[in-house]
């Protein structure tokens, strides 16, 4: 059996796919332990990992001339905080999720000459994984194309995105069953960055829509907590059944009981839609530079599964409109439902770990065939 060490922090993106892995690895009688960041040092305790690991890291910021100088002081700190660490729990390779918090160990595996492998979530390469693909041993994909990979020399393996477990258990739910009369359900949710414009915009919409057609909606709706009482009131006033926090611990299983989705475009947000398939309306957060959320919201919308739209280009009227449109169409609903799941993959942490545990492998041979030189 291997010693593996995932790297992952920051935000649910990185997070989800790394801890999926993580017990996929552990299931296969493999070790684990997880190198993070402090904003998600309190994963202690539900993280699937033998133990975890706080390393200083900071996002430099090119443009802030300041700002980065002190994160490259941080992210040296961590490099040199990384190396004992990893001397002492001796990985056979590590397993890196993209973001920052990855660079500083990653950086110290090469240094110590353990393979390393990165696997990147979105349709985008990003910034951190674009950096760190020289020091790697293996680049894993969630989606092909993924913009930006064709410039590594790496060797690629095309896995998709790990999802957890209580996705895979939903994987292709059958649509709830819509008729002209029945309940049409609705899930809402924007993410840490993106849930402001969502939890104003579609109130807003969904106050305009035709009166019949607001009496069957049931909204699922996450909001900031600032964001609920505004929401709550114009729901109120539509005389619409809703249920509003500012977290749900069950959100798979309320996409899987969803009739249509109305979301952002993270990379684990497509894959569980992908996995679970239902038909969505996707709105990518403005103002990333690599527009990875758009990437990400096309390649669904390609196949048929999601219908994207700019949120510059969002009023309260043209949102209405096309909820009214989808929502009125049973058999359109169903179809991107259907192209949705179809996108899925579900084998996804399957394939990723058969990789680590090969460049695992690899690495165990590399001192046996050299000293055999």
């Amino acid at each position: 059996m291997s010693q593996f060490v995932v790297m992952a922090g920051g935000t649910g993106g990185h997070l989800f796919p790394a801890e999926a892995l993580a017990r996929e690895l552990m299931k296969r009688g493999h070790g684990v332990q997880l190198v993070t960041d402090r904003r998600t040092k309190h994963l202690g305790d539900i993280f699937p990992a033998r133990d975890v690991h706080v390393v200083a890291a900071a996002t430099p910021f090119i443009r802030r001339p300041l700002q980065f100088v002190g994160a490259g002081f941080t992210i040296l700190g961590g490099i040199a905080a990384s190396v004992p660490l990893l001397r002492r729990l001796k990985p056979d390779a590590v397993i890196g999720f993209g973001g920052y918090p990855t660079f500083p160990p990653f950086i110290a595996a090469f240094l110590l000459r353990i393979p390393g492998l990165l696997h990147e979530q979105n349709a985008v390469l990003g910034r951190a994984n674009r950096a760190l693909a020289r020091f790697a041993t293996a680049l894993a994909l969630s989606t092909e194309p993924t913009r930006g990979a064709e410039k590594s020399a790496l060797p690629k393996v095309l896995v998709g995105n790990p999802v957890r477990e209580n996705v895979l258990a939903l994987q292709a739910s059958p649509l709830p069953p819509l008729d002209a009369k029945s309940e049409i359900r609705l899930l809402v949710f924007g993410g840490s960055q993106g849930a402001r414009f969502l939890s104003e915009a579609v109130p807003q919409a969904v106050a305009l829509l035709p009166e019949p057609l607001r009496r069957r909606l049931v909204i699922t709706q996450q909001c900031r907590e600032e964001d609920l009482q505004a929401a709550a009131k114009i729901y109120a006033a539509a005389r619409v059944e809703v249920e509003l926090a500012a977290f749900f611990t069950d959100l798979p299983e309320r996409m899987a009981q969803s009739h249509l989705v109305i979301a952002r475009a993270g990379a684990s947000t497509v894959s569980e839609l992908a996995v679970i398939g239902r038909p969505s309306i996707l709105v990518p957060l403005p103002g990333s530079l690599d527009q990875d959320q758009r990437a990400n919201a096309e390649i669904l919308a390609e196949a048929g599964g999601a219908i994207v739209l700019d949120q510059a280009g969002i009023t309260p009227e043209s949102l209405a409109n096309e909820l009214a449109a989808l929502l009125a169409s049973p058999e359109k609903l169903a179809t991107m439902a259907a192209r949705a799941a179809a996108t899925g993959r579900p084998d996804a942490v399957a394939r990723l770990a058969d990789l680590a545990i090969a460049v695992a492998e690899r690495g165990k041979r590399r001192p046996a065939e050299g000293n055999s030189q």
